[in-house]
């Protein structure tokens, strides 16, 4: 038991501390592309903290990973150099059973990745977008462009979205027959939604078109049964949209998408395949402890471990394109990376064991 946590110390302490000097060097990056924009519009100290700290969950998305190999290979290495390892394994502990103490550490980052990436980010990012929008002044305001989608079975054009997602101006709705042809246009200045409701339309105008002939008609109100949500109105007119997997389900089950079916099925993948990536790192930083420092075995490995971990970030980021593009299957996309660095690191561990 205390061998289990002597190895959890070790290894957790190394990984927190470069987590945070990952993530401070992360957020000063980011604050100083932004805080004269912030100071310039008056809004001092506070309002760069506040920017800073919606700005947090999606730093510490994209830190977990590094943050797990560095501090993997930081703290196998030291545990190599005091010979605790060797100490460890005379006592009849396997190296297998050693990287299996520090798996505690890589599920608590995997936890904290998803709920950052699935949880926290998709409701920070709003209210970040929003507040920037809404301190930006009037003549740097740019006027976001219409937007086009699908809902269900409709191809929908909306000039703009409240911040909530609970409002659509300018909406222009297109109704197709199976063949394809149009058969309605529905205009309306506005579509309102309401929970329990669903979307209303307010005055439109619906142009139903038979052969060469179009039958105009007003209206004061009209139901829009879609199965459009006002989380998937906020993605789809969001500047850098980042779906999660409820978003990207909901465009799967004829939700509000933009995309092809291959893009929402890759990110719905991903969702749950991306916190994978931490436990491969920590996989691929294991074979250091089993290295030779005396020899220089240890610098080989240790350059290597640090070379497998940004390859693969590299290949992961690479395959999953080409699941979104639809260039390859999704399944593969997502997890094709991950099985053959785990199957790598698996290895190296069995040969140095043997």
């Amino acid at each position: 038991m205390k061998i289990q946590l002597y190895v959890l110390r070790t290894v957790g302490t190394r990984v927190l501390g470069a987590a945070l000097i990952l993530f401070s060097i992360l957020q000063i990056l980011d604050l100083l592309e932004v805080t004269t924009d912030i100071l310039d519009r008056g809004l001092g100290t506070a309002g760069v903290l506040y920017y800073a700290a919606l700005r947090s969950p999606r730093l510490i998305e994209q830190v977990a990973p590094i943050a797990t190999l560095a501090g993997g290979l930081f703290a196998f290495s030291q545990l190599a150099r005091e010979s605790a390892i060797i100490a460890m394994r005379a006592t009849g502990i396997s190296a297998y059973r050693i990287v299996a103490m520090a798996l505690p550490v890589a599920f608590i980052v995997m936890a904290i990745d998803f709920s950052c990436a699935q949880l926290i980010a998709p409701r920070t990012d709003p209210v970040l977008a929003d507040w920037w929008r809404a301190t930006t002044p009037v003549a740097d305001r740019k006027v976001p462009g219409p937007r086009s989608f699908r809902a269900g079975d409709d191809l929908v054009i909306a000039a703009g979205a409240s911040a909530d997602g609970a409002t659509l101006n300018a909406v222009n709705i297109y109704r197709r027959d199976k063949t394809g042809r149009l058969i309605e246009r529905i205009e309306a200045p506005s579509a309102s939604y309401a929970r329990g409701a669903g979307w209303t339309l307010i005055k439109p105008v619906i142009v139903r078109f038979n052969g060469e002939q179009a039958n105009v008609t007003p209206a004061a109100r009209m139901s829009w049964p879609s199965p459009l949500h006002r989380q998937d109105v906020q993605a789809l007119f969001a500047d850098s949209p980042v779906p999660t997997a409820a978003t990207a389900r909901r465009a799967l089950l004829n939700g509000g998408g933009d995309r092809p079916a291959t893009f929402y099925e890759t990110r719905l993948l991903g969702a749950f395949a991306g916190p994978i990536v931490s436990l491969v790192m920590l996989l691929l930083s294991a074979p250091v402890a089993l290295a030779n420092f005396r020899s220089g075995q240890g610098a080989m490995l240790l350059t290597g471990g640090l070379a497998a971990g940004l390859i693969f970030l590299v290949v992961n980021g690479l395959l999953s394109a080409l699941g979104e593009g639809g260039s390859l299957s999704p399944l593969l996309a997502v997890w094709g990376g991950p099985v053959i660095f785990s199957a790598l690191a698996i290895y190296a561990l069995v040969v140095l064991e043997g």
